[in-house]
């Protein structure tokens, strides 16, 4: 495992501690082709003596779990969760990759969110303060939220829904969907949450696969300022031929389907097709409801929710997670890594439910904890550039988790937006969903944080269930743009193609040596190619799929995916890393890299680029001026062979609402190919906007 903490040599005050020494080392790329290192000068930033003296997490976790991974974890088990059957086995990996964590204890998840911190004594605390996009509000103290989950348990057991069943929630970001998700989880069912932006084929691929029986969805739901209907896109999903599971294919007849019912919440108001045989209003159900529901104990390896992976072709691919070792994983991550202090601090995570994100750090994580959270069903910029600063200074959030795509928004927007609101209330921010380049990391701390908050640079992927790889805070000195450190009880490592650890200095691939609590049990219905896709590479170790190096420290920085590596002249170039030099210059807010064939290089980097709103002047008349500066200056930092075929300065990206940059249409656009799908971007019409910019 790499050290848990940075060293650092500088003289200055502890809250603002700057490294001075010179980082430009040589590193590997993912290939293992030597660079010239982007990271110039990286910033250090140790904790604060105040920060530390009540810090959550401390350096003994990692002393405690240095020794006996799977026994930490246990311990930490019985701590953070009630058991209504204590575990004796913590860990069986006598089938690799097939785990089992805690398999002979049993436990109710919903119980667990829910009704024990009620039994606590903390029944009035609130739960959930909501915020609707028009300006709606509800909050929900433990024990009305309690109070709903059981109510909807009744709803679902009284619609034949029981341990094992798949359900599937199609809504927006209103409460119903954390009581839907935590009333399936009561009554030991199987969730499948599916984000409300995908399309009608989308949902319904997802309810074949997973084979559900119910869906609950809402009329519509409020995005960007008008009302985006659901209930429509699930009709015509059912409408659909259906997908045959076992091949694949669109080989069903249509209108047949596994869904015995639809469970209707009314939040958006606009018109909907009724089927008496099929559809229910939620809130007729839940008014006619038992009151009453005792949440009965399952096994730690009841399956708890299947989540299907977004932005791959063919058969979804659904990720499927378990119960004790997941949430054990979610309450201790969620606790440490964001210094929950649950009496005190507010938190809100930005992710939408739909998203891995959503489920393990908006639902299970925080209610685990007995925390106070936001969550905000509408968009940043809706009604007004400032909605997330308003939403903050209302609630008084304490902890921020959100993506480096809104942060590089907010960037290019200008700070003037967020002074305008009092965020002195935030103590802690997160970042999650990509690497944050360190010149968004620092803008983050300095304009968002107020030049003191802790920024802990989270990774970890829908298949590992929670984070992995982050700073602890009033642990970690923290380097902007680095992921840092494994979290204790983790082995994760990054290794060359042969499977052997690189030295500092040096990059590779991103393996999990070691079984996890919250680890993916599998694809759903696809042993196959779940050991195919993850544990083929290195037999008995996860393979991430992202290409990291580590610095001089042993620290992790993560490259990328390492399919968005390109392969220049014979070069290994990863987009992260020049995408970062561009956005390291003064005057750009947002960038994304592809490469794109070339006959004489094999492939050539090609840049799309946003200019900060503050820096934008007469582009018509300096778009050659800059295009051209912009490829000097990544020739110039990281080096010739890295220099842009092509920089073209856009007015948008192509983003999938959870934030996700579709690098694959801009590849599409760079090697003059038609456009491919764009259904599940947050906003169809960029790549016409795109293709506009680059006409100019």
């Amino acid at each position: 495992m790499t050290s848990k903490t940075s060293t650092s040599t500088s003289t200055t005050p502890a809250d603002t501690q700057t490294d001075t020494h010179d980082t430009r080392d040589t590193h590997t790329t993912p290939a293992g082709t030597n660079i010239d290192n982007l990271l110039h000068e990286t910033r250090r930033f140790a904790p604060s003596d105040e920060f530390r003296a009540t810090a959550v997490a401390t350096e003994e976790l990692y002393e405690r779990a240095s020794g006996d991974r799977p026994a930490f974890w246990g311990e930490q088990s019985k701590t953070l969760l009630h058991w209504h059957t204590p575990f004796t086995r913590t860990l069986d990996w006598s089938n690799p990759p097939f785990a089992k964590w805690f398999d002979d204890g049993t436990l109710n998840v919903a119980y667990n969110c829910l009704d024990r911190h009620v039994k606590a004594g903390n029944g009035d605390r609130i739960a959930l303060n909501w915020e609707g996009e028009p300006g709606d509000s509800r909050s929900f103290t433990y024990s009305e939220l309690t109070a709903e989950v059981k109510k909807a348990a009744n709803v679902l057991i009284s619609l034949g829904i029981g341990q094992g069943d798949r359900v599937a929630i199609y809504l927006p970001m209103i409460p119903e969907a954390l009581i839907s998700m935590l009333a399936v989880a009561r009554i030991g069912a199987v969730h499948s949450v599916v984000f409300g932006g995908f399309s009608a084929e989308s949902l319904r691929a997802r309810i074949d696969d997973a084979s559900a029986k119910l869906v609950i969805t809402a009329d519509g739901g409020w995005r960007k300022g008008k009302v985006s209907p659901l209930k429509p896109a699930v009709d015509a999903a059912l409408a659909l031929p259906g997908t045959n599971t076992a091949t694949g294919t669109g080989d069903t007849t249509p209108g047949t389907h596994t869904v015995t019912n639809v469970l209707v919440v009314k939040r958006g108001n606009n018109p909907v097709d009724w089927n008496p045989d099929l559809d229910l209003w939620w809130h007729d159900e839940l008014a006619n409801a038992n009151p009453e529901h005792e949440a009965q104990p399952f096994p730690a390896e009841n399956p708890l929710f299947i989540l299907y992976t977004s932005g791959t072709t063919g058969k979804p691919k659904g990720i499927l997670h378990t119960s004790g070792g997941y949430l054990t994983q979610a309450a201790f991550t969620h606790k440490n890594v964001f210094d929950l202090h649950p009496e005190t601090d507010v938190y809100w995570s930005t992710a939408d439910v739909g998203w891995i994100t959503g489920h393990t750090y908006v639902v299970y994580g925080p209610l685990a904890n007995g925390a106070t959270q936001v969550i905000y069903e509408g968009t940043p910029d809706v009604p007004h550039p400032g909605r997330w600063w308003e939403i903050i200074e209302k609630y008084k959030v304490s902890i921020l988790y959100a993506a480096p795509t809104a942060i590089r928004t907010f960037m290019k927007l200008g700070r003037q937006i967020p002074d305008a609101f009092d965020l002195t209330s935030l103590r802690l921010l997160g970042s999650v969903g990509e690497p944050i380049n360190p010149e968004a990391w620092v803008w983050y701390r300095d304009v968002i944080g107020g030049g003191t908050t802790p920024i802990v640079d989270t990774w970890w992927q829908t298949e590992t269930g929670a984070i992995m790889i982050s700073a602890l805070p009033g642990v970690t000195t923290l380097k902007p743009g680095s992921a840092q450190v494994p979290l204790p009880g983790l082995d994760i490592q990054v290794l060359d193609d042969q499977g052997n650890p690189v030295p500092k200095n040096s990059g590779g691939l991103l393996v999990v040596a070691e079984p996890w609590p919250s680890m993916l049990r599998g694809i759903w219905g696809d042993p196959d190619r779940f050991v195919e896709t993850y544990y083929s590479q290195f037999p008995g170790r996860y393979f991430a799929g992202d290409g990291a190096r580590l610095d001089r420290d042993g620290d992790i920085w993560l490259l990328g995916r390492v399919d968005d590596v390109m392969n220049v002249s014979g070069h290994r170039l990863s987009t992260a890393e020049i995408e970062s030099s561009l956005v390291s210059h003064p005057r750009v807010a947002e960038a994304a890299v592809v490469g794109a064939s070339d006959e004489t290089t094999g492939q050539a980097v090609v840049a799309f680029v946003i200019v900060r709103a503050s820096q934008e002047g007469d582009l018509v008349q300096e778009i050659d001026v800059l295009s051209a500066e912009l490829r000097v200056h990544v020739a110039t930092q990281i080096g010739a062979i890295a220099r842009p075929r092509q920089v073209f300065i856009v007015a948008e990206l192509p983003k999938t609402r959870s934030g996700k940059i579709m690098r694959r249409l801009l590849r599409d656009l760079a090697e003059g190919r038609e456009i491919g799908d764009t259904t599940t971007l947050a906003d169809t019409q960029v790549m016409n906007i795109i293709s506009g910019s680059i006409a100019r």
